[in-house]
């Protein structure tokens, strides 16, 4: 038996150098380096364009939110409520509910008797409170839906800056705010 040297190692095999425990800890942690910068750059462009919203520093609470039941069915009704605006000055500019197939805005000249005038929305002064009551502006539903004394429906108030605001509005007996 002749003697036979084992096959020559390729030369580039013999170059690399083994990886030591800080290279092997750097290259696993480049990869959710990588991922984090990336995601925080896609996130930064989707606020920029607006794909998150608008951001609103307007605080409205809303209290005291009630919806005397109509005394005919289907028939309309009114919706008093408390608006306190913590900040600057507003718009309500809309109202949505499932109770009714749409909401009006009504303003009453010191009497609750008689249709109102119609208004396209209600001015909210900056930090002050505003009632919606029989005896000035309020909000009107038309085309009414069933409701129940004791019962409360979902009402969602559209506010030109601080965004919508969804309040539970007790239904109360025909004639009381």
């Amino acid at each position: 038996m002749i003697d036979q040297a084992p096959p020559p190692r390729p030369a580039t095999a013999a170059a690399r150098p083994v990886p030591g425990p800080a290279s092997s800890l750097l290259r696993g942690a480049l990869g959710p380096v990588v991922c984090s910068v990336l995601l925080l750059a896609l996130l930064s462009a989707w606020v920029v364009t607006g794909g998150a919203g608008r951001i609103s520093r307007v605080r409205i609470d809303i209290t005291a939110a009630s919806v005397p039941a109509p005394t005919s069915a289907g028939g309309p009704t009114a919706m008093y409520l408390t608006v306190v605006n913590l900040s600057r000055a507003d718009r309500l500019v809309s109202v949505t509910t499932p109770a009714a197939t749409r909401v009006e805005f009504v303003q009453h000249d010191g009497s609750a008797l008689g249709p109102g005038r119609r208004l396209t929305g209600i001015a909210i002064p900056a930090r002050a409170t505003v009632n919606l009551s029989p005896f000035g502006a309020d909000l009107v539903f038309v085309g009414t839906r069933r409701l129940t004394v004791g019962d409360t429906v979902p009402v969602t108030l559209s506010f030109a800056a601080a965004g919508s605001v969804t309040v539970q509005a007790s239904v109360t007996p025909p004639g009381t705010p």
